[in-house]
């Protein structure tokens, strides 16, 4: 009996964990560096994921890694950007930053951080493209990395917090764990593109 077990290889669960936790960890690490992979996502459905599992921990293990892989990005993103603004020519991390830092918003979470200092770090990741305008202000203001990475610590946990129990919720409503991942990220979807819809209606009804 043993023996036959032991030919069967490892358990599915066990290889869905083993593969699933660094996946997870790379992918938001490497969206947290380029900012076009939907992060949020793929928290919420490793968290359906987890929650349809039998070993314990699992959701922990997804809220720590999700947190701390994109903590390290943002840090990361933030050093090269601090790298980019005192090379003599910048550099592509820092023209991605700006590019991707309207300067409307810019303005705003330039005011914010004026207001509320590093405290506006933690909204920052919970509100849908939130994140790099006040990450451009930070670098504007000269903000050193360690103040930085302290104010960017809660957030990442906040954020991590707040999609994984989107994908709880998906996790919770369906019984297959395909039908929970596909309903997180559609939620997970739609919450990213709501404040985009709302600003338009908001310039059509102006004009």
């Amino acid at each position: 009996m043993f023996l036959g077990t032991a030919g069967t290889g490892v358990p599915p669960e066990s290889t869905q964990q083993a593969l699933g936790y660094p996946s997870l960890f790379l992918l938001v690490l490497i969206g947290a560096l380029v900012p076009v992979v939907p992060t949020g996502a793929l928290v919420s459905s490793a968290a359906v994921v987890a929650f349809h599992q039998t070993a314990p921990f699992s959701l922990a293990l997804v809220f720590v890694v999700s947190a701390f892989a994109a903590f390290l990005g943002d840090v990361a993103l933030y050093w090269l950007g601090r790298r980019g603004m005192r090379s003599k020519n910048g550099s592509r991390w820092l023209e991605t930053i700006r590019d991707r830092a309207p300067e409307e918003r810019l303005a705003q979470a330039q005011q914010k951080l004026n207001d509320h200092g590093i405290a506006v770090l933690t909204l920052s990741r919970l509100v849908p493209a939130g994140r790099i305008p006040v990450m451009l202000a930070c670098l504007l203001a000269r903000m050193p990395l360690r103040d930085f990475a302290r104010g960017d610590a809660p957030a990442c946990l906040a954020w991590a917090a707040t999609y994984q129990l989107i994908g709880i919720l998906g996790g919770s409503l369906f019984r297959e764990p395909w039908e929970g991942v596909a309903a997180a990220v559609v939620l997970t979807l739609a919450v990213g593109a709501a404040p985009g819809i709302w600003r338009r209606i908001r310039r059509t009804a102006a004009s």
